[in-house]
């Protein structure tokens, strides 16, 4: 996983990321719905990794109503998206990569929304989450799984090496119990291949080597690309492109 590389194409998008990423909102407002559904309110100490432009971190702070919310991210440059809600004293800014950040202990929710897939190792992850999290304390993600995108990893044969549902929540049940798990498939329909690019580049979504845009450097490949996109997976008058979000509420095994 070239984490430069994700956080450079993170960056560039932050003009275009919040009105292009309706496919993230909505998993967000559904995580949060999930948030309610299986915790206390007020949660007294969240972490949020992966922030980026704050839209899942604007609904936490308003729903669980935090003592200390920290939120993390990759980019740096994600600080200045989240302006109005650092000047909350309640609410920081860590930036830097998740699975190694110095993250404060007893905590009671480490959280994120649409990160988790970039990790090089979600498992460790989970175990170090484990250790973090206080003796009551919650453990909530949303990430893609392995149909995600599957119309770019069918014609470019390079993707995230995304995990299953099953093969998540084998990995948590070791420290957590799992209170809610499932996923959903979300299927976008755009006018034509070109703009599926456009919408990736807008989200920053491109950031792994090889990963759609990235393999096509010439027109030629371009119009390969489009070609083979439009005879696969047009629908009606359009083409898709598939979201395949997985939602998982854990609790900290007691001892």
């Amino acid at each position: 996983m070239n984490k430069q590389l994700i956080a450079e194409r993170f960056t560039k998008a932050i003009a275009t990321y919040p009105q292009e990423a309706n496919v993230q909102r909505q998993i967000a407002d559904k995580m949060i719905h999930l948030l309610t559904e299986h915790l206390p309110s007020p949660c007294p100490k969240v972490i949020e990794f992966g922030c980026g432009t704050g839209i899942y971190s604007r609904m936490l702070f308003q729903t669980l109503r935090p003592e200390m919310l920290l939120l993390n991210d990759l980019c740096p440059e994600m600080k200045y998206c989240c302006e109005d809600l650092l000047k909350k004293e309640q609410v920081s800014f860590l930036p830097g990569d998740a699975e190694t950040a110095p993250f404060p202990a007893e905590s009671t929710l480490i959280t994120s929304c649409s990160a988790l897939q970039w990790f090089e190792s979600p498992e460790n992850f989970f175990k170090r989450c484990n250790a973090l999290l206080n003796k009551q304390g919650y453990f909530a993600f949303s990430t893609f799984g392995k149909k995600n995108m599957k119309e770019i990893r069918r014609l470019t044969g390079n993707g995230l090496p995304y995990r299953s549902r099953e093969e998540l929540v084998t990995a948590l049940s070791t420290d957590f119990d799992i209170l809610h798990s499932e996923e959903e498939l979300i299927p976008l329909s755009f006018d034509n291949p070109i703009k599926v690019l456009y919408h990736l580049k807008q989200t920053g979504v491109t950031g792994i080597s090889g990963q759609s845009s990235g393999q096509l450097r010439t027109r030629r490949d371009l119009q390969r690309f489009s070609e083979r996109y439009t005879q696969e997976f047009t629908r009606g008058t359009s083409v898709s492109l598939t979201y395949h979000p997985i939602y998982i509420i854990a609790k900290k095994k007691e001892a």
